[in-house]
């Protein structure tokens, strides 16, 4: 009579999968608070710059560059919503949530975190990706606003 026991690698590879789910899924909520507190800043920009040309006389070529810079404010805003926007087809909950109790009972009964891992993956890769763009739109309208303070401070251009 053979009993069945865990392997060493079976051991392993368990924990791997399970260390490896928590890590992307620790990854996705890294990238929403990321978001989150970039969306935040971008607000706080577009406020000061509001303030700035609408209450202080601005040379035209300053005010055109402060608009440049606020619609790169905005395209860093509506890129971080994309990375904040749930995405609610394909695996886990919202699956879940289309499943009767027995259905839901059948498919959890197979180990499919290697599945989960790969999908999971791919989301914070592409929100990743956004919040690189976001960042990079972000600095870009950073320099404009520069180039906006030193056109009213000294004249340049």
């Amino acid at each position: 009579m053979t009993t069945l026991h865990s392997t060493p690698s079976v051991d392993r590879t368990d924990a791997n999968l399970t260390a490896a789910h928590a890590e992307v899924k620790a990854e996705i909520a890294r990238t929403d608070t990321k978001a989150s507190l970039l969306l935040a800043f971008n607000g706080a920009v577009l406020a000061a710059v509001w303030t700035v040309v609408t209450g202080t006389r601005l040379p035209l070529p300053a005010v055109i560059a402060c608009g440049a810079g606020a619609a790169l404010i905005v395209a860093s805003a509506a890129v971080l919503l994309a990375v904040t926007r749930p995405r609610l087809g394909g695996a886990g909950f919202p699956h879940w949530a289309t499943l009767t109790t027995a259905e839901l009972l059948a498919d959890l009964s197979g180990d499919d975190r290697a599945e989960h891992i790969g999908t999971l993956s791919r989301i914070a890769v592409a929100k990743f990706t956004r919040l690189q763009r976001a960042v990079d739109l972000t600095r870009a309208a950073g320099v404009v606003f520069i180039v906006a303070a030193a056109i009213v401070v000294g004249g340049a251009l």
